[in-house]
């Protein structure tokens, strides 16, 4: 747990995320059986999921690299 030190939340971010990764998600649905409209609907709420997920851990990422580079308050 990080308790608001940004270097190890970084860390914690680059290890492993708390949503789960989109090549999982993706096998999930592949390996579920869905009706051709089901089909379209879950392969329109992945790309969503995919991109939201890539910019998420992105601008995290950007956010606590700044945060872990400032000096802490005294």
């Amino acid at each position: 747990m990080y308790h608001y030190n940004a270097g190890t939340a970084l860390d914690e971010l680059r290890e492993d995320a708390v949503l789960p990764n989109p090549v999982h998600v993706r096998d999930m649905i592949l390996r579920t059986q869905h009706t051709p409209e089901q089909a379209l609907e879950l392969n329109r709420a992945f790309l969503a999921y995919q991109q939201a997920f890539t910019g998420a851990r992105d601008i995290a990422a950007k956010l606590l690299e700044e945060l872990a580079a400032a000096t802490n308050r005294p």
